[in-house]
């Protein structure tokens, strides 16, 4: 069996404990939440069926710590794919079993589109106070004007495991276009865009100018929430010339080895570094080193571009 499958089920078994230590007291009027499943091809992410409404939820950024931090997920009932504008959240706290305390915050995550146009995700920010179990409940519109409530339940660490807002991005030495004969040697995509490989994370760092680093597998990253991060990153490139760096590090070493089969991959020891444990991650960083936005699971070219055009204008 694959690596890559295999590393799935912890992680989904874990939140089926969790949820089921903290489930809903009857009679408390709350939804009882929605139960996660063990998906092999998830790429990491939670995914959670409510049998109720009939809606899953595939919760994008499962590494979340106490702050604020972007919470992305996507939705989908019988008819497909729920790609309603915007869809309330409130947030809230599981002190212990059999309770709630909150709603905590309520805000209104927005929807959107992958290019592919098939995909797309609901996201939102939302503070964490205390680590713990936390829920969200989201008010989903359904066809016929009603709304459906789905619960969900999922940990909160005392820090995540990938860098946080202001944390010093990792000084990774990532090989570089000067270290390889070919670029499928680093990179899984079909037609690599040169300019994703001319830089080290390290020497970005050093020269103190803005980048941006996404960990990605063009080729298999082919989950629900995995978007087409690299190739959006060369397509916006070009207009940062000089002004901000790009680097792309794939998900598996040696991806020319790997064409078409999973079985022998090696996932790059840059995750391990940078604390990452899910199939695709952006991160925008400051001239300082320092994160100043990041994003698991697909982030869309728009709120990737504003993230960056903030850093460029605050130096």
């Amino acid at each position: 069996m694959p690596l890559t499958r295999l590393r799935r089920v912890p992680l989904a078994l874990a939140l089926l404990a969790a949820v089921l230590a903290s489930a809903c007291v009857p009679g408390t009027g709350a939804p009882d939440p929605a139960m996660p499943v063990a998906e092999p091809f998830s790429g990491g992410y939670p995914t959670y069926r409510d049998p109720a409404s009939g809606i899953t939820t595939i919760l994008g950024t499962p590494d979340l710590g106490v702050g604020t931090f972007r919470v992305a997920f996507a939705l989908s009932d019988r008819s497909g794919l729920v790609r309603a504008p915007g869809v309330e959240v409130q947030s809230y706290r599981v002190p212990r079993v059999g309770s709630e305390d909150g709603p905590v915050q309520t805000t209104t995550a927005t929807f959107a589109a992958f290019p592919d146009g098939s995909r797309g995700l609901y996201s939102t920010a939302l503070t964490f106070d205390r680590a713990g179990t936390w829920g969200i409940r989201v008010r989903v519109p359904r066809a016929d004007g009603s709304l459906a409530t789905v619960a969900l339940r999922f940990p909160i660490a005392a820090h995540a495991s990938a860098p946080s807002v202001g944390d010093a991005a990792p000084a990774t030495k990532n090989r570089t276009a000067r270290d390889v004969s070919s670029l499928k040697e680093l990179s899984s995509g079909t037609t690599p865009t040169p300019a994703l490989y001319e830089q080290t994370v390290a020497g970005a760092i050093t020269a103190r100018r803005p980048f941006v680093v996404v960990f990605a597998s063009p080729a298999f990253c082919t989950t629900p929430l995995c978007g087409p991060q690299v190739e959006d990153l060369g397509a916006i490139a070009p207009a940062y010339a000089g002004r901000a760096d790009f680097i792309h590090i794939d998900t598996y070493q040696h991806p020319e080895l790997i064409r078409g089969d999973l079985e022998h991959a090696e996932r790059s020891p840059f995750l391990k570094q940078w604390g990452l444990k899910t199939d695709e991650w952006t991160f925008v960083v400051g001239a300082d080193g320092k994160i100043a936005a990041r994003f698991e699971a697909y982030v869309p070219r728009a709120e990737l571009e504003a993230a960056l055009q903030r850093v460029i204008a605050s130096r």
